[in-house]
């Protein structure tokens, strides 16, 4: 019987703000703003939720924040402070399982298959991770609980501060349907606005534009990449050769490979590519990109590269990808270098 895999996404509220506030009384309960100094240059860090009732967020410009906000406390970045605090709640979710994946300070993903008997179910899990974090670091955590990270990860932002977001196995199609087209990464207000141009204003409304409309309107950030990589796992291939094809102006054509290990990994194979285009001196506009994949073999017979110990799990993420793009539609998850802009609610 296939096990159902549990992953919570932790993620602090407002992190470096509520350090600020809790290690000064006097800041209880007063708008908070960490980052530059508000009569130079420079952003927003964190803000506490106090000020973020008028309107200040993270990567704003500090001067602006400051017309906003005018009344607020502003702090500097303490970031030895905020990497111990961060040492610490690591601890604890890696008291949970052993499978815990950092993404920044302030935000981790932790893989709760198989620990029922230790800690009851997954959703029990999770309201024992908040609990004991706030118990020993006397702040507070909002989580998402999923089958994979990208659920897990959406889950967590949507009813901060404090929250828990559980999405049930079967539940994902109805639990992303309702949501804001902005909550999928990527989809930032620029391309928000675009959408609702379109009459898109909801995840579901998304899903039912054919894909030719959205390619044409928005191009293909990254797609001809993304599908190489989900075309070799789907055959059970892995590539032991990437070649990239540049066609210059006025009619010249060049072609350039690169050999190594066979692997399915989308992250490997841009690394491939990317390594063969900085080696070309490119002085003329570019008419044409191209990327193929060679030398393929059954998957799995490749070594996995020792000095890269996330290999494995990438290529085990993009098969979760690969089961996201089926289920909801080509680019529902892509790499976060391809994003223009992100927004973000600590």
């Amino acid at each position: 019987m296939r096990r159902e895999r549990a992953i919570a996404h932790v993620d602090m509220d407002a992190f470096y703000a509520s350090v600020e506030q809790r290690d000064r009384p006097a800041l209880a309960g007063r708008p908070v703003i960490v980052g530059a100094d508000p009569r130079g240059r420079g952003v927003v860090s964190a803000a506490s939720y106090e000020a973020r009732v008028y309107g200040v967020r993270s990567a704003m410009p500090i001067g602006r924040a400051a017309r906003l906000c005018p009344h607020a406390a502003f702090l500097p970045v303490d970031m030895a402070k905020y990497r111990e605090v961060s040492l610490q709640i690591m601890a604890i979710l890696a008291g949970f399982s052993p499978l815990v994946e950092p993404v920044s300070v302030d935000e981790a993903f932790v893989d709760l298959t198989g620990t029922e008997r230790l800690f009851g179910s997954p959703e029990a899990a999770v309201r024992r991770i908040k609990v004991r974090i706030r118990e020993e670091t006397r702040l507070t955590a909002s989580a998402g609980l999923a089958p994979n990270k990208f659920l897990a990860k959406v889950a967590s932002d949507l009813e901060k501060p404090d929250g828990l977001v559980v999405v049930a196995p079967g539940g994902e199609a109805r639990f992303l349907a309702p949501l804001p087209v902005e909550r999928i990464w990527g989809v930032g207000r620029v391309m928000a606005r675009a959408l609702r141009e379109l009459g898109v204003t909801t995840v579901a409304e998304l899903q039912r534009v054919p894909r030719a409309v959205l390619v044409r309107r928005f191009g293909r950030h990254g797609e001809a990449l993304h599908a190489l990589a989900a075309e070799l796992r789907a055959g059970g291939f892995a590539a032991g050769r990437v070649t990239l094809k540049l066609r210059l102006a006025p009619f010249e054509t060049r072609t350039r490979s690169l050999t190594g290990e066979p692997t399915q990994d989308a992250l490997e194979l841009y690394r491939r590519a990317a390594a063969l285009l900085e080696r070309e001196r490119v002085a003329r506009p570019v008419r044409l990109i191209g990327l193929s994949a060679s030398r393929l073999g059954p998957a799995g017979r490749g070594q996995l590269d020792l000095l890269d110990p996330a290999a494995l799990r990438r290529e085990r993420l993009g098969r979760v990808v690969d089961r996201l793009t089926a289920r909801f539609g080509q680019g529902t998850v892509i790499p976060a270098s391809l994003l223009s802009k992100r927004t973000r609610s600590e």
